[in-house]
């Protein structure tokens, strides 16, 4: 895996997709910061996605994992910071253009739509891409207002 530390955040919904990522991550001997939800209990998505997205904006995590039912409000969340290129990832091959074209760091998936099994692909693939560069760079220098 080219990334060696991971922060992970989930609200209720994407609770057990987010524990079964960090087990994956863990064993791969990747350093894994928590920011939660630890339960299935209701709880509200912002609460652990702005703490997980200020780390790795602030580089004391490489890169972000989030999850929450379709993966759309975590991702929003996320992307409010200024330095964030999340991207909401339901398939193994939108994960690697995250990464080949867009330099995601940030990789948001839909819990609810996605099986464990899967969820886990999309993070492989997603840790394990390598930026193109080249043209997207340019592209990538013009997302922040």
């Amino acid at each position: 895996m080219i990334f060696k530390s991971i922060a992970l955040a989930a609200d209720h919904a994407g609770y057990p997709v987010k524990e079964a990522i960090k087990a994956y991550l863990i064993e791969n001997n990747i350093e894994v910061k928590d920011f939660g939800t630890n339960s299935e209990e209701s709880t509200d998505y912002a609460d652990y996605a702005h703490p997980m997205a200020a780390s790795v904006e602030n580089k004391e995590y490489e890169i972000g994992i989030a999850v929450c039912g379709s993966g759309n409000g975590i991702n929003m969340t996320v992307n409010k910071h200024q330095s964030i290129r999340a991207a909401l990832c339901w398939s193994v091959e939108i994960s690697e253009m995250a990464r080949l074209h867009n330099d995601a760091n940030i990789c948001t998936i839909p819990g609810r739509y996605v099986s464990l099994e899967e969820a886990i692909k999309i993070v492989d693939k997603f840790v394990n891409t390598v930026f193109e560069g080249g043209r997207h760079q340019n592209r990538i220098d013009k997302i922040p207002v």
